[in-house]
């Protein structure tokens, strides 16, 4: 019905918080390694989490609009066309939609999690011997 409304709150959110940290980063304020060894800034790992919820909300919306849930007359909507419609949209934006946007984001936690390993593993650029 409209789950796809959670991660795209959320990824406007997110879009928000980017645009801050870049300020931030350009500023100076906030240095490219804070002593851990980390190189890829945080504005740049925030732009993959909002490019994931954008784009799996698009796909979302394009299945609701094929499958006539999303019409282009008011209220836009389908669910929203009664009182009981209406609370289960609410239901499933609350469990399926919040579901989606929290998994989306823990998949995210382990693409910087791989990136960070990757970037901070040591360079080995001694032959094996046979």
């Amino acid at each position: 019905m409209a789950c796809f409304t959670a991660p795209l709150v959320e990824s406007v959110i997110v879009s928000a918080v980017t645009k801050a940290e870049e300020k931030k980063e350009m500023s100076g304020s906030n240095a490219s390694t804070n002593g851990t060894g980390i190189k890829i800034p945080l504005s740049r790992r925030l732009k993959w989490l909002t490019n994931m919820l954008y784009g799996g909300s698009a796909i979302l919306a394009f299945e609701h609009i094929w499958h006539g849930e999303i019409v282009p007359w008011f209220p836009f909507l389908t669910a929203m066309s009664n009182a009981k419609d209406t609370a289960n949209m609410l239901n499933e934006i609350a469990t399926v939609g919040v579901s989606m946007a929290g998994l989306i984001t823990v998949v995210w936690l382990g693409v910087c999690a791989v990136a960070t390993s990757i970037v901070n593993r040591p360079d080995n650029t001694e032959t094996s011997k046979i």
